[in-house]
């Protein structure tokens, strides 16, 4: 379809063209009619004598220095007097004209039309610019901006879109590396996606965390038709919606009430397991999750949402008992009390005295923190899970030292950046879903030692050239690399890097937990956990030769005089380190 003059116009020039129009053939016309006026008029010689006009290039000259308020005097010989008239006319009208040319500049730069116009025009500029690969943030409440902070930590570019004018405005205020492109638009109109470079073949995926479901629909359903292998990553809320996931093309869609239901039956019945699924989906570098024992027996929920759903039908699955209060949805299946839960007559009736843990799960926070208050007047020890929905009430929650918060962004975006930096942990997650308490206890026990308490990182590998040079090369040569290669230091091959390979995936099938003598191929995806210092040293290993025969062989060879003096420095630093801890 052939595109209208005006659609393939620049936004900026056409509303400064509309809008400068009248001016601008106002001030051609007063300064047309100025010049022609002063070329003809008649003037005087230097002994007075009169003379034709000064033509048109010399009044051209002249209303050009006076118009703008120079003033060069009366060149080249004083004017006669119809000249001095006509300049005196010429003067008020051409400042009239460029004043009047000035005032709609102004007016113009200050209409929110044109803003956005130059706001949009800078942003589809840096769109353009952006060289490395990016991920599109549609939606920046308080999910979005921890996936936005969860990027800039991976170091990761985004670009990030909103409805909302105070969200835009918020996010640019944020501590981030890079500056991310910001766009203040519907998300769910496909102008707006292909704008924020949808199609460009830098784009690594679109992640839907509107506040409604119908706009993230729309997002998943732009990015699905535009680009149909992009991954689209959403959040939905509604029960209905999450039954019909085949709009969002089959990629990573959460649910955090459902997620948080699941994991707290999953704490129920296995606390290891959901310990080791915390550290898994954890951001690198945070604390390590604390361990969370919840008890079985009878358990009161306060709060009959879609939240409150989720959680007794999790809970009963476990073989729990489960006590319902809620004031709004008296009267429906489900629900055992009336009343809210923040008063000790509605928990007392629930049985409190004899229940071993409950969950306040409103939408509210001062009431949850108010039926944690109460319940834990009653009962002091009784096991308390908590919802907290607002991120900026962490004070409050951290004050009153709950069992287990649930915190719906937290646990979405978690589970976004973890499938974005290890697209290997979904398979692996879903490989040991049947593992036992003991072995997940064994492989928790293992994670909280690579990273000095904080969550270790956890990374992929591919065995290609462009990852692993060295040992695809090595391969060619027919010397033989295993898992245990890598899982050493490779400046000091006494010494254990502080790494675990958690799978080797090739092909169909793979190697949970591969031994040391695994034999790698080419092709084989790994994924790993370590921490950020022994991710640096292990990619040493996989791309540079003389390192991967050092930690093969336990032999310095190959790397030439160079390499060697590097080397025994490296060591000898290490070894002072060893010996003078606090330098």
């Amino acid at each position: 379809m052939k595109r209208s003059p005006r659609a393939a116009m620049n936004n900026v020039t056409y509303l400064f063209l509309r809008r400068m129009r009248v001016p601008l053939v106002l001030v051609i016309l007063l300064y047309t009619i100025s010049v022609f006026g002063l070329a003809v008029m008649p003037g005087v010689d230097s002994d007075g004598n009169p003379t034709e006009g000064m033509g048109l290039f010399h009044a051209f000259y002249v209303i050009s220095y006076t118009a703008t308020t120079i003033g060069f005097g009366e060149l080249p010989n004083p004017y006669s007097t119809e000249q001095r008239i006509w300049m005196t006319l010429a003067i008020y009208l051409t400042v009239t004209g460029w004043s009047y040319a000035v005032v709609t500049v102004v007016g113009l730069l200050q209409e929110p039309a044109f803003q956005n116009a130059l706001r949009g025009g800078r942003y589809a500029r840096r769109i353009r610019n952006l060289k490395e690969p990016f991920y599109i943030v549609c939606g920046v409440g308080e999910t979005g901006t921890l996936v936005c902070h969860g990027l800039d930590r991976l170091g990761m570019r985004f670009v990030v879109i909103d409805a909302d004018a105070d969200r835009i405005e918020q996010i640019k205020l944020e501590n981030f590396y890079s500056d991310p492109p910001s766009v203040m638009a519907d998300a769910s109109q496909p102008a707006t996606l292909t704008g924020a470079g949808l199609l460009s073949p830098l784009c690594r995926g679109v992640m839907a965390l509107a506040v409604d479901d119908a706009t993230n629909r729309a997002i998943a359903v732009t990015a699905r038709l535009l680009r149909p292998h992009l991954p689209v990553m959403a959040r939905v809320g509604d029960a209905d919606t999450d039954h019909s996931r085949g709009a969002f093309g089959g990629d990573m869609v959460t649910n955090p009430f459902e997620r948080f239901s699941t994991f707290l039956a999953l704490a129920v019945a296995r606390p290891e397991r959901y310990r080791m699924g915390q550290i898994l989906t954890g951001f690198p570098g945070d604390d390590l999750p604390e361990p969370h024992h919840p008890p079985r027996g009878h358990w009161i929920m306060c709060g009959y949402g879609r939240f409150g759903h989720g959680v007794r039908e999790a809970l009963t699955k476990a073989g729990n008992q489960v006590t319902v209060i809620d004031k709004l949805h008296y009267g429906e299946a489900g629900v055992d009390i009336q009343g809210t839960g923040t008063d000790s007559a509605s928990l007392i009736k629930a049985g409190i005295e004899n229940a071993v843990g409950i969950v306040a799960g409103n939408a509210s926070d001062l009431k949850n923190l108010a039926i944690a208050l109460v319940a834990r007047d009653l009962k002091p020890d009784i096991f308390i899970v908590t919802r907290q929905n607002q991120l900026s009430n962490s004070t409050l929650f951290e004050a009153f030292h709950d069992d287990l918060c649930m915190q719906p962004s937290r646990i979405v975006a978690r589970e976004f950046l973890a499938l974005i930096t290890t697209p290997l942990l979904a398979r692996f997650r879903h490989e040991i879903r049947g593992a036992s308490e003991k072995w997940s206890a064994e492989l928790t026990d293992a994670l909280t030692h690579l990273n000095g308490g904080y969550v270790p990182e956890l990374w992929g590998v591919t065995i290609n050239e462009q990852q692993a040079g060295a040992v695809v090369d090595a391969m060619r040569h027919q010397q033989w690399v295993n898992i245990g290669h890598l899982l050493v230091d490779p400046y000091d091959v006494s010494r254990a890097a502080k790494a675990l390979v958690l799978m080797v995936a090739r092909g169909e099938g793979g190697e949970i937990l591969p031994t040391t003598g695994y034999q790698l191929e080419v092709g084989d995806q790994l994924l790993l956990a370590s921490s950020p210092e022994a991710r640096h040293r292990m990619e040493l290993a996989l791309n540079n030769l003389n390192v991967l025969h050092y930690v093969r062989t336990g032999r310095e060879g190959g790397g030439g005089w160079v390499w060697h003096q590097l080397h025994n420095v490296k060591r000898r630093w290490i070894k002072s380190r060893q010996r003078h801890p606090l330098h």
